[in-house]
C-alpha cells in the first residue's frame, strides 16, 4: 500500500477530514487529525447538514457508521415550509408521509453538524485527533513537511491533507487561486430554547426548515439540536457590507433595527428571531472558488472540503461534497492500480475539481434564483415538482 509506514497529517477535523480519517484507518494508515478546537466540547456552529445518497451517506456507509446514523438523524427535519415575507405559507410538506427510505436518491435524511461530529469523533482510535493545534505554516522536509502549531508545537509528516475549511492556511501551499465573492451576504443567528423564545417562529418550523421569500430577500432557518432554531438573513450587498455598515453584530437592538430597515415589507413575525438571538450575529460573505480552477498534484500535499472547492450554500452540497472528497481520496490512495503518491493525488484531484464544478454552478444559479423578484413562483415551481417515493 502507498500509505504504509507513512505519516499522515489532517489539518481540520470538520466532517470532511474526520471521515477522511476514519476511512483511512480502517485500511490501516497511519493518521493524526489537527484541530484548532481546544477539545471535543467546542460548540459546533451553523445549520443541520442533509445527507445525499451518493455522496455523504455513500461515505458513512464505507466508513460503518451508516446504522450510527440511523439512530441520530433528526426524523422530520427535512420538512420543508416556503412562506412570503409576510409568512404566509405558500407550500408545505409536512402533511405528505415519506417513508423513511435511506436507498431513496430524493431522501436527505437531516443530522445536526455537532452529533455527527461525535459520531465521527468516537469512531477514530484513541489519541486521532490532536487538540489545541492551530496551524500557523509548514515547510518541506525531506519527503515531506513539518507543520508548526500555534501552541509552539512542531511535527514532521509525509503527507498532508488540507481539509481546514473556507479560510484554508494550506491552500495556498498548493495553489495562489482565491474565491470570488458571489454578490450575497448572509447575517447568521442562533437561538437556544426556541420553543419557549420564540413561540410563533417555532410553530411555524413545526421542527423542520422555513425558505421565506420576498423583495430579492430571504430568511432561511431550520430545526437544530437540543431546541435551537438557526437562521440566516440572506440578501444581496457589496462584498465589503460587515465591515462598511455602522451595526454592532453583538446589539440586538441595533441588528434588529438593521433587519427592519433592510426587510421594511416583511411581516413582525421576523422580529422574534432578532430579538432573541445569542450575539454576536455572524456575517457571511458568500464566496466560490473558480469553476475552471486546476493545480498541479504534488507527491505530499492536498487538500478537500471547502479548502478545495468553496462553494455557496444554496444547493445542500457543500459538506456532502467533503465527505465525498474523503471517500474519493481514501480509496484513490489505497488502490493498487496507482504506483506513486502523486499518482493517486491527481487521480483524485482531477475528478474532484471536475464533480465540484458542476455542484458549485448549481449552488451559484440556485443563489441567484433565491434572491431573484420571481423567486417565490420559481421556488414554488421547483419543491412542487420533487416527489419522494
Amino acid at each position: 500500500m502507498l500509505l504504509q509506514n507513512k505519516n499522515i497529517a489532517i489539518v481540520g477535523g470538520g466532517p470532511g477530514g474526520l471521515t477522511l480519517a476514519k476511512l483511512l484507518q480502517l485500511k490501516g494508515a497511519d493518521v493524526k487529525v489537527y484541530e484548532r478546537d481546544l477539545d471535543k466540547n467546542a460548540r459546533v456552529q451553523g445549520s443541520p447538514l442533509d445527507l445525499h445518497i451518493e455522496s455523504g451517506l455513500a461515505a458513512l456507509n464505507k466508513a460503518s457508521l451508516i446504522d450510527e446514523f440511523k439512530m441520530n438523524y433528526m426524523i422530520g427535519a427535512d420538512k420543508t415550509i416556503i412562506v412570503n415575507e409576510q409568512a404566509e405559507i405558500f407550500f408545505s410538506d409536512h402533511e405528505i408521509v415519506k417513508e423513511e427510505n435511506f436507498d431513496h436518491e430524493h431522501f436527505r435524511p437531516e443530522i445536526d453538524r455537532g452529533v455527527l461530529r461525535k459520531i465521527l469523533i468516537e469512531s477514530l482510535e484513541a489519541n486521532t485527533i490532536v487538540w489545541n493545534s492551530h496551524f500557523v505554516s509548514m515547510e518541506v522536509q525531506d519527503e515531506g513537511w513539518l507543520l508548526h502549531f500555534k501552541n509552539g508545537v512542531d511535527t514532521y509528516a509525509d503527507l498532508v491533507i488540507a481539509a481546514d475549511g473556507a479560510n484554508s492556511k494550506i491552500r495556498p501551499y498548493l495553489t495562489d487561486i482565491k474565491p470570488f465573492y458571489s454578490g450575497i451576504t448572509m447575517l447568521e443567528g442562533n437561538i437556544y430554547d426556541a420553543e419557549k423564545s420564540v413561540p410563533r417562529i417555532s410553530a411555524l418550523l413545526r421542527g423542520g426548515k422555513v425558505m421565506a421569500f420576498g423583495n430579492e430577500k430571504d430568511i432561511l432557518m431550520g430545526q437544530k439540536a437540543n431546541g435551537e432554531i438557526g437562521f440566516y438573513a440572506s440578501f444581496k450587498a457589496d462584498e465589503n457590507w460587515s465591515s462598511a455598515i455602522d451595526l454592532n453584530f453583538s446589539d440586538s437592538a441595533q441588528v434588529l433595527e438593521w433587519f427592519s430597515k433592510k426587510y421594511p415589507e416583511w411581516s413582525n413575525i421576523w422580529n422574534e428571531l432578532f430579538e432573541n438571538a445569542e450575539t454576536p450575529f455572524i456575517p457571511r460573505p458568500i464566496y466560490c472558488m473558480p469553476l475552471d480552477q486546476t493545480w498541479e498534484a504534488l507527491p505530499n500535499l492536498t487538500m478537500l472540503g471547502d479548502a478545495a472547492h468553496l462553494m455557496p450554500p444554496f444547493a445542500g452540497e457543500g459538506v456532502n461534497m467533503a465527505m465525498l472528497d474523503a471517500l474519493e481520496l481514501s480509496e484513490c490512495l489505497t488502490a493498487v492500480k496507482y504506483n506513486t503518491e502523486q499518482q493517486a493525488i491527481s487521480a483524485y484531484e482531477t475528478n474532484m475539481r471536475k464533480r465540484a464544478a458542476i455542484m458549485a454552478r448549481e449552488s451559484l444559479e440556485n443563489g441567484e434564483r433565491m434572491h431573484a423578484e420571481n423567486a417565490l413562483s420559481t421556488m414554488l415551481k421547483f419543491f412542487s415538482g420533487v416527489k419522494l417515493a
